[in-house]
């Protein structure tokens, strides 16, 4: 049953409150988009899509590429429709009005994006005592990984231009991996050491069809193109969001794809299926084959270095805006919509988001072996993945409430065909999934539930003391 507090835009926000300042053009928002998307996951998951599904490995990811367009498509219509930061929260809320239901999943996408951002940041000091040939000390790696966190605060701080800019920088050495990775295939491909045989190759394993490998794989690759999302809660610092955000998303989705396609071709094409499956470094074992002797070994965990800070900060920056927008509809407590005067940033919110963050980097390094960290992607992935069928849901129900500026719209057979398949790859016995990741995500969500409970004690305590 709907919430009437919740369903209208309560204006908790005090008048003189300055506005988010519009700093990204098509060229940063396209830069963004891709950035996001080219995170981490690329670096590690090919071994694991070719153990699902043999030398097709670029399959999966070129249906993770057509499952993200769909839900990418009711987005587009969504951000320019309502061009404000909260992205999936505030269209939940818009769309159904159910306080619990817009809780949840503004929990879900917040704690993902905090999740993806404190896994990567233990990943940026593990490759920074690789880099640097320092000692494998669990607590010397945390220490780093809370500093870099905060240094991700500071740049957050500082200004969204600041943050945009060094998200280009990073953006284009994480990119220049990957087309090193590319390159060096290609040329060892040109020079006949490759086999193209395996390219076309399926090999699943014996438990499984090959749709449920498909399915499964997919269900893996679909995390490596996760991040378009996280551009719609900029959509208050994007100049003439509702003109530009279309070409600028799909192009960004269209890039990525191509580089991932690539990328596990080539890996497919270097390496035999069972090293490759075997591998946590897949492209640095396939550089190795492909071109023996080059320093690949040296030069990777720096790029990776750049590779999972991009992820964190962005990932920071989507969760804070994520906060302070829902706080300025009135969803979640007033303090968090602050805005710094001078530098116009969400500094209540970025406190915010960083001190949970501290936290769950804690709560990793107490175990840093543990099947939490291995599964934390796939967990992300999961929840996210049930996020995008709500949100092709929610822009059916919101056709109901026009606007009166133009926005783009998608055709609607698209997100009804994106919501079937955001689901299909969600249930355990279609996408073959873990259970483990089952485990951690309803752990995640009771956390929220019990979140929702004391905010709506507090809530109605607060009411209380009013009629008084």
């Amino acid at each position: 049953m709907s919430d009437p507090s919740w369903t209208q835009v309560v204006k908790t926000v005090e008048p003189e409150q300055p506005e988010l300042k519009r700093a990204l053009g098509p060229g940063l928002l396209l830069l963004f988009i891709v950035g996001d998307i080219l995170g981490t996951g690329v670096y590690a998951l090919t071994g694991q899509v070719a153990a699902e599904v043999g030398g097709a490995a670029w399959l999966p990811f070129l249906l993770a590429f057509g499952v993200a367009t769909l839900t990418a498509f009711s987005y587009l219509e969504l951000v320019t429709k309502y061009p404000q930061a909260a992205g999936a929260a505030l269209y939940t809320h818009k769309a159904f009005g159910i306080h619990f239901l817009t809780f949840i999943v503004c929990f879900v996408v917040m704690t993902s994006g905090i999740t993806s951002a404190s896994t990567a940041s233990r990943a940026f000091a593990v490759n920074l005592g690789i880099g640097f040939g320092l000692p494998d000390d669990n607590l010397a790696t945390m220490l780093v990984a809370l500093a870099f966190i905060v240094l991700i605060m500071l740049v957050n701080l500082r200004g969204v231009t600041e943050s945009v800019w060094l998200n280009v920088v990073l953006t284009l050495v994480e990119l220049s991996g990957l087309l090193l990775v590319i390159f060096i295939g290609l040329w060892a491909i040109s020079g006949g050491n490759a086999d193209w045989s395996r390219v076309v190759a399926f090999e699943t394993p014996e438990d499984k069809s090959i749709l449920l490998a498909v399915s499964t794989a997919t269900s893996l690759a679909f995390f490596a193109m996760v991040g378009f999302e996280d551009s719609v809660n900029m959509a208050e610092e994007t100049k003439n969001p509702s003109r530009i955000f279309p070409k600028m998303m799909l192009s960004g989705l269209g890039i990525a794809a191509v580089i991932y396609v690539l990328v596990s071709i080539t890996v497919v094409a270097l390496v035999p299926i069972g090293e490759l499956a075997g591998s946590e470094t897949p492209l640095v074992t396939a550089v190795e084959a492909g071109a023996p002797g080059f320093p690949i070994n040296d030069l990777l965990p720096f790029i990776s270095m750049f590779a999972v800070a991009n992820t964190a900060l962005i990932n920071m920056m989507m969760a804070s805006r994520l906060l302070y927008g829902m706080a300025k509809q009135g969803v979640l407590p007033p303090f968090l919509a602050k805005v710094a005067p001078k530098r116009r940033t969400p500094w209540a919110a970025i406190l915010f988001t960083s001190a949970l963050a501290v936290g769950l980097i804690v709560y990793v390094s107490l175990d840093p072996q543990g099947s939490i960290v291995a599964l934390l992607g796939g967990t992300t992935s999961l929840l996210l993945l049930i996020v995008f069928a709500v949100v092709n849901i929610a822009v059916l129900v919101l056709r109901r409430q026009p606007v009166e500026h133009e926005h783009f719209r998608t055709p609607t057979v698209l997100p009804v065909i994106g919501a079937v398949t955001c689901l299909y790859l969600v249930f355990p016995w279609t996408s073959g999934r873990p259970g483990g990741q089952y485990g951690i995500a309803l752990a995640l969500l009771a956390i929220g539930v019990l979140l929702w409970v004391v905010e709506r004690i507090y809530a109605a305590a607060k009411r209380s003391r009013i009629d008084r």
